[in-house]
């Protein structure tokens, strides 16, 4: 897998971020594409025996386009500056938690895992299990394994309440997280650790080590 060659791909479009320009690279950007999807494939293909809820999953359901679908009227670019796959059973877009891998230069890759940006009776039914069962939901956070890929744990730093979610006190000693409107962890890799031999074993043992707390968000969300 030339992934040189699509860090590259994605560096230069992010230097023209436009439609005449993507049309005129087509044949670069399709090569990338396709090198993105030969990586998928592979993690999907050695992640399953671990994770066998991804089986059956494939590339094209899992990557996202990389055409903006939420772009605002301030936002001259067309084009994502990453490749992006979630790797959800269902696909991208389907109601769980999951992984989600991202190839971007200047050493903005990452894999995340977890549910991001989840709906109302989402966030209702993740807040719920959390307040029932607290200590689970600290014991996979805090696994060996996830820290050990995950060294910064749960991700604090996104949008949350300021106040207290409809039902909850004040006092709750898991307020801090129930403010919260997503739930992951993630890492970022340098453009040098992806052209590592060791970047798809370092995914792969990123997937592994998170799975508790994947499931831990999707027995949560059964039934949401």
């Amino acid at each position: 897998m030339d992934l040189a060659f699509t860090l590259d791909f994605l560096r230069r479009l992010a230097a023209n971020n436009n439609t005449a320009w993507m049309q005129a690279h087509r044949a670069d950007y399709l090569r990338a594409r396709d090198t993105f999807a030969a990586l998928i494939t592979e993690v999907l293909r050695q992640a399953t025996p671990d994770a066998p809820e991804l089986a059956g999953l494939t590339p094209a359901q899992a990557i996202f386009r990389l055409h903006k679908n939420d772009r605002s009227q301030t936002d001259p670019e067309p084009y994502k500056h990453r490749l992006g796959a979630g790797l959800v059973p269902g696909g991208r877009h389907a109601p769980q938690a999951g992984y989600f891998l991202a190839l971007m230069p200047g050493g903005g890759s990452w894999l995340r895992a977890g549910r991001f940006s989840p709906g109302p009776a989402e966030l209702t039914a993740i807040r719920q299990e959390i307040h029932y069962d607290g200590a689970g939901f600290h014991r996979v956070l805090a696994d060996e394994a996830l820290l050990r890929q995950f060294p910064n744990g749960l991700d604090i730093s996104g949008e949350q309440l300021s106040r207290p979610p409809r039902g909850y006190h004040a006092d709750d000693p898991n307020l801090p997280v129930l403010k919260l409107k997503s739930f992951g962890v993630s890492r970022l890799f340098t453009d040098t650790e992806v052209l590592s031999p060791d970047f798809l074993p370092q995914v792969l043992a990123g997937i592994r080590a998170t799975r508790p707390w994947v499931g831990f968000l999707n027995q949560a969300l059964e039934g949401s």
